[in-house]
Formats: C-alpha cells, sequence, structure tokens
C-alpha cells in the first residue's frame, strides 16, 4: 500500500460521517475534510475503495461493485459506533454516495464534484471498447499540489482503460437510481471544474428524488474540491448542511 491508502477513522460524537474518495485517488484525499468535521464533533470513517491506494494493476481487477463493497464495509463499522450516518463522496465517491443512498439507511449526503458529464478534455471518446481495452493504460501525468498533506499527490499516475469503463457504467447506474435517491442533499461542484462538467451537478439537483436539497457552486475551484485552495468554504458549507434542521 502507497502512502495514503491506508483508511481513517476518528472518533468522535454519536454521529457520524462515512467519506468516500474518488476514482484513482486515496483516503488522504479526504484528510483534511475528515479533520475539520472531527474537529465539530463527528466521528469519521473514510475507507479504501477497491483497487486504489496499491498500484494500477489491482484498480484493473476491481469493479464498481467491488467499490461500493468497500463502502458498505465502511458502513457497517462506522454504524457500530454511531446513531445515524452522513455520507459525504468527493467525484466517483459522490455516485457511489447517491447509490448507496438508496439501499442504506443514512441522513444525509453530499456530493463533491460528483460526475454525470465528464469533460470532453478527458478523451473519452478515444476510449477503445471495453473487449479491446485488455490490460492497456492510460498516462495521466498529475499536477503536484502544495498545502496539502503530502500523500494526497501519491495518486495512479497510470488508469488502466477497463476501470474507466467501469466509471462510465457507475455513472449510467446512478443516472437511472437518482429519482430513488429521498434524503437531503446537498451538491457542491467547482464553477471550473474540467474533469467533470459543472452542468453534472444540475442534472442531479434535476433528477435526484429528495425533496430537501441545495446546489452550490464553489467559486474559483476546479475538480478536487476536498483540497482546493477555497478549501475552508466547501468545509463550511458541508457542516452547516449536516447541523441543519
Amino acid at each position: 500500500m502507497i502512502d495514503g491508502g491506508e483508511p481513517f477513522f476518528m472518533r468522535g460524537g454519536s454521529s457520524g460521517v462515512l467519506l468516500i474518495h474518488g476514482f484513482t485517488g486515496l483516503p488522504a484525499g479526504m484528510l483534511l475534510l475528515g479533520e475539520a468535521l472531527n474537529r465539530a464533533g463527528f466521528s469519521v470513517l473514510c475507507p479504501r475503495l477497491a483497487g486504489h491506494g496499491t498500484d494500477e494493476n489491482d484498480l484493473m481487477r476491481t469493479t464498481r461493485a467491488d467499490w461500493f463493497n468497500s463502502v458498505l464495509d465502511g458502513f457497517f463499522i462506522l454504524r457500530g459506533v454511531c446513531d445515524n450516518i452522513f455520507v459525504v463522496g468527493h467525484s466517483m465517491g459522490g455516485l457511489l454516495a447517491l447509490k448507496f443512498a438508496t439501499q442504506y439507511e443514512i441522513s444525509k449526503i453530499v456530493t463533491l464534484a460528483a460526475p454525470i458529464f465528464i469533460d470532453d478534455g478527458r478523451g473519452l471518446k478515444n476510449l477503445p471498447p471495453r473487449e479491446l481495452c485488455g490490460n492497456a493504460c492510460t498516462f495521466t501525468p498529475r499536477k503536484k499540489l502544495d498545502d496539502v498533506p503530502p500523500a494526497v499527490n501519491n495518486v495512479y499516475e497510470k488508469t488502466p482503460l477497463i476501470s474507466v469503463h467501469e466509471l462510465i457504467d457507475l455513472i449510467d447506474d446512478v443516472k437511472n437510481l437518482l429519482p430513488s435517491v429521498k434524503k437531503p442533499i446537498l451538491i457542491m461542484h467547482g464553477e471550473e471544474d474540467h474533469t467533470a462538467q459543472p452542468r453534472s451537478a444540475r442534472f442531479i439537483m434535476d433528477n435526484v428524488g429528495s425533496k430537501s436539497k441545495k446546489i452550490i457552486t464553489v467559486p474559483n475551484s476546479g475538480h478536487l474540491l476536498p483540497f482546493a485552495e477555497n478549501r475552508e468554504f466547501v468545509f463550511e458549507q458541508t457542516l452547516n448542511f449536516l447541523r441543519s434542521d
């Protein structure tokens, strides 16, 4: 396991927050948000999604069902010490949070940059059919980020093409499930997101079955909301929503 790939748990009060990291990401990417929530009195748990935090060969052997089962494992651990549970997911983690809310009893959902529409610049139009992907990977160099926990930068630089197909299939699953999501939801998206198109947030807002729903566009922010420069705004809005009646 690479540094930052390990799950983390922070004991707090009887209300718990299940954090879900994104595609090819790490629990470390949710650490700053987790610390902010824990300081506010929440118990916090962030599991490692299957195939993440090791190498791309592990990722290509996993499916969206495996990723969902990792969330399920974290939920049952957290439910053992908490009376009520909120779920906060970043990017693909937001998709998994939405799907999870249709099957298990939780209190509220927060999605951060959940991708319904992938930006054209990510090159999906060049993705080969699933049956032709084999063990092929695309090289995805990452810009090193400053002012974040060092492990945040330990993400995969190769992405298995077969795993991209699993992500696309998960998006399609969630599109169909949105009307079945009934819990209060906060949808946040960066106005300068060049990975998940910002119109993804409006699609979720318009199609989710929740009666209580709110959308916030985060100014001057891209896709990486949990460790963006103005992440304190993201943390504050998340806390306000979780605490609200």
